[in-house]
């Protein structure tokens, strides 16, 4: 029981890695696009390992209305905007 609760803890953490890793990379790219300056210097020190977007607790109901085509992404949030 033990070694499937942590198989699935290392799913999940994979899982959370990827998002962000796909999401960094998108909001490099909007930033570059909208003509602000990026340090590629600085590129390499970002970590898809943040969580605090993330809640591990309760239920979850995914609305299969919200579902995206494959190849499409969530708009990233801009901060300053709704």
């Amino acid at each position: 029981q033990q070694r499937y609760r942590a198989s699935g803890l290392n799913l999940v953490t994979a899982a959370i890695v990827l998002w962000n890793t796909v999401y960094l990379e998108r909001a490099t790219q909007g930033l570059v696009e909208a003509g602000k300056p990026v340090d590629g210097e600085l590129l390499q020190f970002l970590s898809p390992l943040g969580w605090e977007h993330i809640n591990l607790t309760g239920d979850y109901v995914w609305r299969q209305s919200r579902r995206l085509e494959d190849g499409k992404f969530r708009p990233l949030r801009m901060p300053g905007k709704p």
